[in-house]
């Protein structure tokens, strides 16, 4: 089950624009994270007045954090894309379920065969006997009758 399937040039180049996509959002998440963690250390002096450094501070950190967002939802929508890949383009995997469930479907109509060729002859023998019964007691009605 583990056999490696070689992929069209196509698939195989989206298959790299994915990976690229998820490195690129992870490290931008991780390098925004470190930066809002730096921001955040208070440094003694600096040539600006500390109420700016301040402002300035905050403001990194809203516009970092929106990276952040930004780089979790690009995340997201490549996840999104990476199912509708593995839907559209595993055909293999396709048609091994619709194989199986073939296979199962046969083999209940091969027992539901079974079933109603041995009710059909449990009910041919039922039906004689009961004509025979039917019949015989005829028979002795009608000699009864002379």
């Amino acid at each position: 089950m583990t056999t490696q399937r070689v992929l069209p040039q196509s698939k195989e180049t989206l298959l790299q624009n994915y990976n690229k996509r998820l490195k690129d959002d992870i490290r931008s998440i991780l390098d925004n994270f470190t930066e809002i963690i730096k921001t955040a250390k208070v440094e003694d002096e600096t040539q600006v007045s500390r109420a700016t450094q301040a402002e300035q501070d905050h403001y990194e950190m809203h516009v970092r954090a929106a990276n952040i967002v930004r780089a979790g939802e690009s995340l997201m929508k490549l996840v999104s894309d990476l199912k509708q890949f593995l839907i559209l383009n595993d055909f293999p995997s396709v048609n091994e379920a619709i194989s199986l469930r073939n296979q199962q479907l046969r083999t209940l109509q091969e027992e539901c065969d079974k079933k109603l060729i041995s009710l059909r002859d449990e009910i041919a023998i039922d039906l004689y006997e009961l004509e025979e019964e039917y019949y015989s007691s005829r028979k002795t009605a009608s000699r009864r009758a002379m």
